[in-house]
């Protein structure tokens, strides 16, 4: 009877600052779904208009307060809600799951965290910006290494998303397994031939015979736009008619920032626009463009580049991190902070587009086979079900003794 429930486990996903919609609907798809939120992030990251209007079959439950009111308001909801549920995925390893990571092994439900950025990496990049002190980088470092600590023996599982995070997430939790996050829709995320990117172009009202470029990522510590803009300005100034378009929440700042730069004539090939629905806009960005730049200082693994490959647009990345760690047969990696080996890369896949093309029509073989949405969350249900199975057969034992 357990595991005819377990087809569809009950399942609490428990996020303490913002995700992505593809992930919300897809965990919708494979289980029973209620998700408990942040209140004022799940309502200024449009997280919450997007979920209202995708039509899922989830509850939602909004906790009020900052961080320090959240967290003690979490671990009250945490200890009513978690004995209705067979399993809660909680959110990283930090202060979020450490909630759900000691409530769960008090109540004997099972916990599966998540890994999606190295968190201890992340923070040091806010030492390198300047962001935090010295006394300030040693405490908050060590200050997260606990909380790994913590909710990596707590937890009954931990999912991490792709190699190098794995490598990581095993210092912590033993039984670290492969994580998927929302995968790429490949169906979705799929070529277009030289008319179809000129068609997309005109509908968009982008540039139809510039050298486009796509930054789909967001402003933050850890990422590097300043690379990738210092490297089209010279790329331009060897004779290719770029430009570079951002996508992100943070596009004012990024507009912001190419002005602060002194690059010249910046406004006539820097452009910028809000981030795009993921699940019906995005992925006709990434097909009308000649090339997707990756600029990072640490990177988790970097899914904006495999939904590039997957469109067989080339990509050109940081060798840091998770990219580092798997892209090397797919993408033009460059060294870090390094803006003329970055303009080296532009300016080979301008002039060599074949080559170019075939290497990324390789990159969407590979993100097809191993990364493909199907793939993700086929394997997370899998991981669900065997995280909760496991833990009733750890009592029944129990309870027979």
């Amino acid at each position: 009877m357990a595991e005819l429930r377990l087809a569809r486990p009950r399942v609490l996903f428990f996020v303490e600052g913002n995700t992505d919609i593809r992930f919300v609907v897809g965990l919708s798809e494979i289980c029973d779904l209620t998700m408990a939120v942040p209140a004022r992030a799940y309502e200024e990251s449009t997280l919450k208009a997007r979920v209202a209007a995708c039509g899922a079959r989830l509850r939602v439950h909004e906790i009020a307060g900052g961080r320090a009111a959240f967290q003690l308001r979490s671990f009250a909801y945490l200890w009513r809600a978690v004995p209705a549920f067979d399993v809660v995925l909680a959110q990283e390893m930090l202060r979020g799951s450490l909630n759900a990571t000691v409530v769960g092994a008090l109540r004997g439900v099972p916990v599966v965290t998540t890994m999606a950025l190295p968190p201890v990496e992340y923070f040091r990049c806010r030492r390198e910006r300047g962001q935090v002190g010295a006394f300030g980088a040693w405490a908050g470092e060590a200050v997260i290494r606990t909380l790994m600590t913590v909710n990596g023996r707590l937890a009954t599982r931990c999912l991490a998303l792709g190699p190098y995070l794995q490598d990581i997430a095993r210092h912590y939790c033993a039984a670290t397994e492969p994580g998927y996050y929302y995968g790429v829709d490949v169906a979705t995320f799929h070529p277009a031939n030289a008319q179809e990117r000129t068609a997309i172009r005109r509908r968009l009202n982008l540039p139809v015979n510039a050298f486009l470029i796509v930054l789909a990522s967001r402003i933050s510590h850890e990422k590097d736009p300043e690379t990738v803009l210092r490297a089209v300005a010279a790329a331009r100034a060897r004779g290719l008619n770029a430009v570079l378009l951002n996508l992100s929440g943070g596009y004012e700042q990024f507009l912001a920032l190419a002005h602060s730069l002194g690059l010249a004539d910046s406004a006539s090939w820097v452009l910028a626009r809000p981030a795009v629905h993921p699940m019906t806009e995005l992925a006709d960005y990434m097909r009308a463009a000649d090339a997707l730049v990756q600029g990072s200082l640490e990177e988790g693994l970097g899914l904006s580049p495999l939904e590039a490959l997957a469109c067989e647009v080339p990509v050109v990345a940081t060798s840091v991190g998770g990219m580092a760690a798997h892209l090397g047969d797919y993408a033009t990696l460059t060294p870090r902070r390094d803006a003329g080996a970055m303009a080296d890369a532009l300016v080979t896949i301008a002039a060599r587009a074949d080559a170019a093309r075939e290497q990324a029509r390789r990159g969407r073989e590979y993100v097809c086979r191993e990364w493909s949405r199907d793939r993700a969350f086929s394997e997370l249900h899998r991981s669900l079900i065997g995280a909760s199975i496991g833990v009733e057969a750890h009592a029944r034992e129990r309870a027979a003794a």
